[in-house]
């Protein structure tokens, strides 16, 4: 990606004089507040956050393509309260990488990124340029819900700080005893094929296997494990099996060593060499949909809606698929060499860069005070709820739930399809708070708390949230990623389908070395000393 020559300070920042700025330091390089604030009357507090009405542009993705941000409940009823009114320019979510950044690219971007899961790499990199703005002061001034987050939980801040002590961004954050949300995705066992074979849920690999078979045997014209699409579904589930990915689905490439208590590049491992030769064996015997590893996601809720699948690697059926029912969660699963950890959790820090404000704000201090209601109680319920006897009926002990429209469509629409027409967060990221209380999506669930419960016992005791990285580190370990990380992703599925023979994991893990694979691993050891520190 180019380097932008826009490393401009905001406008705000020359009015406040070239002293106050050298008195500030690195952690109020952004805009001062005062002034703007004055200008346009921010509250620090309560509704509505300007007494007269600004227009702000944020570009977002969306999961649904017919959604029209401008025209939800969510956004129409939230400018009502708070006097700002939001042009959303939006992009389908598989799109959005390559949108962004044309639109940095070319300097006519938004004033703020709304849920766009910026990197850590990402955020170094635009902070620097002054393309994305120091937050700091802003949130100590005009943030409280979010400033509160923060004290409370010292491993957030260390989270979202650059290694030059500003922060660009508002994350994803989850209750730490949300365990169904940091777990996410889990594999999903048909009850009605579990009783038609006639034998206990699979404890181990090899039952997983042979279980699969039997159903292939039972009825060929049934897709024994389907899902996903994609490795990471199935990947994240059976890494424990096999001891890796032991530090959690921040860092999807680099973990502990056991033995030597070194960091480690695990898709160069030997045990990783071996649960690929697992997986093959399972697809070549055609026990995975043929499909998993090139589908998109509304083909295989299509697929997977006709109720082929008798086990499903992916978020809780019932809310990912039409009017599919009897799914249960699986256990961990014990692998060849005696593993059995679940390592399919992520840190209550999710993606840290999920709302920025630009340089071409003019009202960051009021854009602030918009996101935070987002971290606060009644914002959170209003984003994934949203209003009472509209989209959620409320029961006499306060406890919420979605209306009967929602729950049971009454024209087929899954339960995510149906909270998209009033709601945002279905099937992308965002910039909140993560509640059991308001979350009612797959994760949300009471199956998917059930299925948390069943691996609970095999949870990781130690879980990292991402790294960060110098601007240096982070200019290099773009590059080295791309290459490294597209050759795995692309080696993993080669490997699986048998586009690869085994026979050339020599040649891969030469390859990866190549690469670069020495010098990424010292990079990726910086951010790891930064953070222990």
């Amino acid at each position: 990606m180019k380097k932008r020559r826009y490393s401009r300070l905001l406008p705000v920042l020359a009015m406040i004089g070239a002293a106050a700025l050298a008195g500030c330091g690195n952690q109020n390089e952004g805009a001062s507040g005062e002034g703007a604030a004055k200008e346009t009357e921010v509250k620090q507090e309560g509704m509505p956050i300007v007494q007269n009405k600004i227009e702000l542009e944020f570009f977002a993705p969306k999961r649904f393509a017919a959604a029209d941000w401008n025209n939800l409940m969510l956004w129409q009823e939230y400018e009502k309260m708070s006097n700002i009114h939001v042009r959303w320019n939006t992009v389908d979510r598989d799109n959005l990488v390559e949108k962004r950044n044309i639109l940095l690219a070319g300097g006519d971007y938004p004033d703020a990124f709304y849920g766009n899961r910026f990197t850590p790499a990402d955020l170094m990199l635009y902070g620097e340029q002054g393309v994305f703005i120091p937050l700091n002061q802003l949130i100590d001034d005009y943030a409280p819900n979010f400033k509160k987050l923060l004290d409370a939980n010292p491993e957030l801040r260390k989270a979202i700080t650059m290694p030059n002590g500003n922060i660009y961004s508002f994350p994803t954050v989850t209750d730490p005893d949300f365990t169904s949300m940091l777990t996410g995705a889990f594999m999903w066992y048909s009850q009605e094929w579990l009783d038609k074979i006639g034998q206990p849920e699979p404890q181990t690999t090899e039952e997983f296997y042979q279980y699969l078979k039997a159903i292939k045997q039972h009825d060929p014209k049934m897709i024994p494990l389907g899902g996903g699409p994609g490795w990471n579904y199935l990947g994240n589930y059976l890494y424990g099996a096999w001891g890796l990915g032991n530090r959690g689905t921040s860092h999807p490439y680099v973990d502990i060593d056991p033995e030597s208590n070194e960091l480690r590049f695990f898709p160069a491992d030997d045990r990783y060499k071996e649960l690929l030769q697992y997986v093959n064996g399972i697809y070549s015997e055609g026990l995975i949909d043929k499909d998993f590893f090139t589908a998109n996601a509304d083909q295989i809720i299509a697929k997977g809606s006709q109720g082929v699948y008798a086990v499903i690697a992916d978020y809780n059926p019932e809310a990912v698929y039409s009017n599919l029912k009897g799914y249960v969660g699986a256990s961990a699963l014990a692998g060849p060499h005696g593993d059995k950890i679940y390592s399919y959790i992520g840190s209550p820090v999710g993606n840290p860069g999920q709302f920025v404000i630009t340089d071409k704000n003019k009202h960051p201090e009021a854009t602030v005070r918009w996101v935070d209601h987002l971290y606060s109680d009644e914002g959170i319920k209003m984003f994934f709820m949203g209003f009472k006897d509209k989209t959620f009926v409320e029961q006499p002990d306060g406890e919420v739930d979605y209306t009967d429209e929602i729950k049971h469509n009454p024209e087929g629409l899954t339960q995510d399809q149906a909270v998209a027409q009033y709601l945002v967060w279905p099937g992308v990221g965002y910039p909140s708070m993560l509640k059991q209380a308001y979350f009612k999506g797959a994760e949300g669930m009471p199956g998917s708390i059930e299925a948390a419960k069943k691996v609970q016992p095999h949870l990781l005791k130690e879980i990292w949230p991402p790294f960060n990285h110098t601007k240096e580190e982070t200019e290099r370990m773009t590059v080295l990623k791309t290459d490294i990380e597209t050759y795995v992703k692309e080696m993993t599925t080669k490997f699986i389908t048998g586009g690869a023979s085994f026979n050339e994991w020599g040649k891969y893990t030469e390859t990866l070395h190549k690469m670069g694979l020495p010098e990424y691993m010292e990079i990726y050891k910086a951010g790891y000393e930064r953070y222990k520190q």
